[in-house]
């Protein structure tokens, strides 16, 4: 069995995993390894191959400060393009020769002995490291419906985050259950190929206009040209989504703006008042993911669509059944279904202090100090992890944070070699106590949706302006951990006061680093 020795071990190479080693990489931390379970660098964006697959959020503001790209061909780039933009990045930065892909890791446990995480991966290797980087993120783990004869259908079926290239779908009864992100993109597609499209909608999704248009030749010279006009649109776009994450966490009397804005985009594209009815929400708006289409409203219709809102009562061998009785008979499903994204990390087995499992730790819902770290797991830095996603934004911003903030604990260990962190309870607490307060107050907790898990606590989402977030990670602050030694002298104590050693981390909190559109390293003051 190979044992390999690191001192940062990064579990994922997506955007997340990706910011953590540039930005480790660019503080001179270079004993870094990455362990990709697949073959490519991309996370959701290799995953998800649906057609009509891409991002809500402008291509200027869905990329890395310091790596602009002047070459996008659209304002809201597709799948193919973000795939290519962030294996450039992994390129450009030196972090493709830091992976090790076909490395799914299956464990992790703290051995506190020597300070070290024993990470075993399902080939047999084992790895220890220093610091352990879970960069999986919320939207890697596919979820499928609990209904009943599920798997009885004789049928095609998959999940939209597994999309079949190989299903013929001309002259095909396509069934569609889930009404989501996924969905308002790939249903067009369908509408386009099959013979007929039945779309099971439990809730009806808010859509708001997609102000999307195609980069000419001429724009992308002007950009090469003009760099501060692609950092003006960025900062512009950034502005907009600061306020409409406000709107849905704090100034709810501006919503009236985004509903105006929502029923004229409907009534504009759905003349048909039985229809238009089906695909009103009946929810406050903002309290599921708000999502940004032209051709979803078009496609539903179509004479070969139907819109179906009785609740499904099982699935057939030959299709669904609803609760009404009917059997609709349908030769493919596919699941719009989402992910697991209140269960974090569920498909590794992760072992803290006393051996406590993570799972036992977040047994009522994932929790963590910044969304970073959690009681009883030193060494351990979520990303992407407990309420740091948004409702409106840009996640690759709050990615850039946390980046910031890893590092910066990676260079306080650094210092002392004989030493780890383990955040204290009452930081966390005092943490948890204040995002769930501020979260009572925001939309988010007026309907159920996958944001909240089944006690009905927000796990997902961060409650404030990407800034605030930005400002409160700047650097780690020893005071709000137990810095540990493992060796200690006699008649020492081996809980080393803060004060006695004070972070050396440079400054990342001046203004520049707070600018959305400085485009040096992450890491710099």
């Amino acid at each position: 069995m190979e044992i390999i020795n690191t001192t940062v071990l990064i579990i994922g190479a997506g955007f997340g995993g990706v910011a953590t080693a540039i930005e480790l990489r660019r503080a001179g931390i270079h004993d870094v390894v990455v362990l990709e379970a697949a073959d490519d660098v991309g996370g959701v964006w290799r995953e998800n191959t649906y057609p009509g697959a891409g991002c809500d959020v402008p291509s200027p503001l869905y990329s890395f400060s310091f790596a602009p790209n002047t070459q996008w061909p659209r304002r809201y780039a597709l799948q193919p393009d973000i795939l290519a933009y962030l294996r450039q990045v992994a390129r450009r930065f030196g972090v493709l020769g830091l992976v090790r892909f076909r490395s799914k890791v299956v464990s992790a446990e703290f051995d506190p002995d020597i300070a070290r995480w024993r990470v075993r991966t399902a080939d047999g290797t084992t790895y220890l490291t220093r610091v352990l980087i879970p960069a999986t993120g919320q939207l890697s783990q596919p979820v499928y419906p609990s209904i009943p004869g599920i798997d009885t259908f004789t049928g095609v079926s998959f999940h939209s985050a597994r999309w079949n290239h190989d299903c013929d779908l001309s002259g095909k009864r396509v069934a569609v259950i889930g009404t989501g992100a996924s969905a308002v993109q790939f249903v067009p597609f369908l509408q386009r190929e099959a013979a007929s499209v039945a779309v099971f909608q439990r809730s009806a999704p808010y859509v708001l206009p997609r102000r999307d248009r195609v980069y000419t030749p001429r724009q992308h010279r002007l950009l090469r040209a003009l760099p501060i006009l692609q950092k003006a649109d960025r900062l512009g776009f950034w502005l907009y989504t600061e306020f409409a994450q406000e709107c849905l966490s704090r100034w709810q009397f501006f919503t009236p703006l985004f509903y105006f804005q929502a029923r004229r985009h409907l009534r504009k594209q759905v003349a048909d008042p039985v229809l238009r009815k089906k695909l009103t929400p009946d929810y406050a708006l903002g309290c599921k993911r708000v999502l940004f289409s032209n051709d979803y409203y078009p496609a539903l219709t179509s004479s070969t669509v139907d819109v179906i809102t009785e609740r499904i009562d099982a699935v057939t061998p030959k299709g669904i059944r609803t609760v009404d009785g009917t059997v609709h008979e349908v030769d493919v499903i596919v699941y719009g279904t989402g992910f697991a994204a209140t269960d974090l990390l569920a498909s590794i087995t992760v072992r803290g202090l006393n051996g406590r499992s993570l799972s036992e730790a977040w047994k009522e819902g994932a929790r963590a100090h910044l969304g970073i770290t959690v009681p009883g797991f030193p060494n351990l830095f979520l990303m992407y992890g407990p309420n740091t996603n948004l409702g409106g934004g840009s996640i690759i911003y709050m990615l850039e944070s946390q980046a910031r903030y890893i590092r910066s604990a990676v260079q306080f260990l650094l210092a002392r070699p004989d030493h780890y962190l383990d955040v204290r309870t009452e930081a966390e607490q005092r943490w948890d106590d204040e995002v769930q307060s501020r979260l009572t107050r925001s939309v988010w907790t007026r309907c159920s949706s996958w944001y909240r898990n089944a006690q009905g606590r927000v796990v997902s989402n961060w409650p404030g302006r990407t800034s605030e977030y930005r400002w409160r990670t700047r650097r780690l602050d020893p005071a709000d951990f137990h810095v540990i030694r493992i060796h200690p002298t006699p008649g020492t104590p081996s809980d080393t006061p803060p004060t006695a050693a004070p972070d050396t981390a440079p400054d990342a909190a001046s203004d520049a680093a707070l600018d959305p559109t400085f485009d040096a390293p992450t890491g710099a003051g």
